[in-house]
Parts: C-alpha cells; structure tokens; sequence
C-alpha cells in the first residue's frame, strides 16, 4: 500500500527488489539514503522536496489495475442472486390476488418490487437466440392492468366485476414456427334463472415478430369465439371483421411488450404502457 506522503515530511518506504527505488534523486527531487532495517531489509529514509513518482513497473500495474475497473464498469450488470431462490418469493406475492382483480395498492407494490428483483438476477433476456423459450402454453396469474380496475388496464376495456359475466383462465398460446400468438380468454356468461351460465372461449389470435433483442410486437387478426360445457359440440364462430380495404393498419391493430425474465416454467413480461405480467408454462 502506498502511503500518502506531503510536502516536507520523512517517510520509510520498502523497497522490495529495488522496484520502487527512485530512477535518480534529481528526476524525482527526493533526498535521501538507503540504510538497512530489520532482517537485512532495505529501506530509504527520503525527506519530499516536489513531486515524485514511482519506476515504470509501479505505474504498469496502476495502468492495468484502471484498466481492469473500466472495463468492470463498462460490461453488463452479471446476476448476483440465483433466480430459483427469487421465483418463490414472486409467486407467493401474488398468490390470492386472483391475477390480479383483487389486488390493492400494497398488493401491486409488493409484486412489483418481487419481480423487479427476479429480473435482475435473471440477467438479460435475449430472444433473438433463445426464442424458443416462449414456444408452449403459458397461463396468466398476475396482470397489473387487472388491479386498475379495467380489464384493458391502460387501453379500453370493460370495468371489472361490472359486467354480466366472469372472467375464467386466461392463457397464451406462442407458436414460433408458425409466428402465431393468441390470447385465449375463458369466460362465463350469467344467465336468468334458471338457465346455467354459457361457458365460452374467445380466441384472439395474433400475429407476432421480434422488434429488438427481448421486445415482441403482436398484430391482431381475428377474434374466434367456442362454447364450452354443456354447450361444446356447437362448431367455434369468427366474428365478423371489415373487408381488408376498411380494416385499420398494422401499427393500429398491434401492441408491444418486453420480455423481462423467462425460463422453463415461469416468464415476467412488460407491455408498452407499463403493465406487468407473470405466466407460468401450463
């Protein structure tokens, strides 16, 4: 370790090797004599008459010690927690939020940090050699967009526990070969009494591309409505769309979202207007 040294001070400084012996008295304005210490080590007494510096070798290793810290500084921030210790801790915050309907304002708080830390032990996401982590059938359990009050969340849609109907499983479905992606939403209609509720499926199917190293834009094609229950011989219907001519452009019909964490069995995304979501791999 270097001592800190001022003007016009005696110091004693270990000279292993001759390393840090002065390259010549007049260069470096020090005075001073070698005298031996103890086990035969030497040391020079030196009164600091101006500035001084060390022989190359000294500044070498301070040259390379800056150049290792710019490059530390430069390179991405590395995981310093295991995601599997992390995962619990994100599914138990959400749990009995029912994805996020019942939620309050502590409760999106609580997710949000959860899944703020998941994403920084996972590292970054890169899709654009991993794509094949999204392939499968992935369930939702968690939607910050549902805590607002909306179905929608930031963009239009139906009040929540306002409607005459319930909202079931929410899943979705990603074919990366066939670049498909659709939102499947499972609902129940209420019915008089003493009808059964109607069970359907609505199947909002997309199409989807990668737009940036973990972003995926989706653009809406069709919306495809089945029965469920008691009702699910009756053959599946799409709803009616405007001719091709009258339909709304691409950028209109499509959303963005990042993918922050993904593993076998659990992805942690972020839509555009700031939603968080939580799927597990079904």
């Amino acid at each position: 370790m270097i001592p800190t040294l001022s003007r016009a001070c005696t110091v004693s400084l270990p000279l292993p090797n001759g390393n840090c012996r002065p390259k010549n008295a007049q260069e470096l304005r020090i005075r001073g004599v070698e005298t031996s210490g103890r086990g035969g080590r030497k040391i020079m007494r030196m009164r600091i008459v101006g500035a001084w510096s060390w022989r190359a070798t000294a500044a070498a290793t301070a040259t390379a010690t800056a150049e290792e810290e710019e490059a530390a500084a430069a390179a991405p921030p590395q995981p310093t927690t295991c995601p599997s210790s992390l995962k619990p801790h994100l599914l138990s915050a959400v749990a009995g939020l029912d994805r996020g309907l019942v939620a309050n304002e502590a409760d999106v708080m609580t997710v949000e940090s959860a899944a703020k830390k998941l994403e920084a032990s996972g590292g970054i996401v890169d899709l654009s050699t991993g794509l094949d982590k999204l392939q499968g059938r992935w369930r939702l359990i968690y939607s910050s967009a549902f805590a607002s009050g909306s179905l929608g969340g930031l963009r239009p849609g139906p009040p929540t526990g306002r409607l005459p109907l319930t909202l079931g499983q929410v899943f979705q479905r990603i074919d990366i070969v066939g670049r498909e992606f659709d939102n499947i939403v499972n609902l129940q209609i209420v019915t008089p009494w003493p009808l059964p509720p109607i069970e359907v499926i609505a199947n909002l199917a997309h199409s989807f591309e990668l737009v940036g190293r973990a972003s995926i834009r989706i653009i809406f094609e069709k919306t495809i409505i089945q029965t469920a229950g008691s009702l699910s011989q009756l053959p599946p219907v799409e709803l009616p769309q405007l001719p091709e001519f009258l339909r709304p452009p691409s950028s209109v019909r499509s959303g963005d979202f990042e993918v922050t964490f993904v593993d076998d069995d659990l992805r942690v995304t972020r839509g555009d207007r700031g939603e968080l979501r939580v799927f597990l791999n079904s």
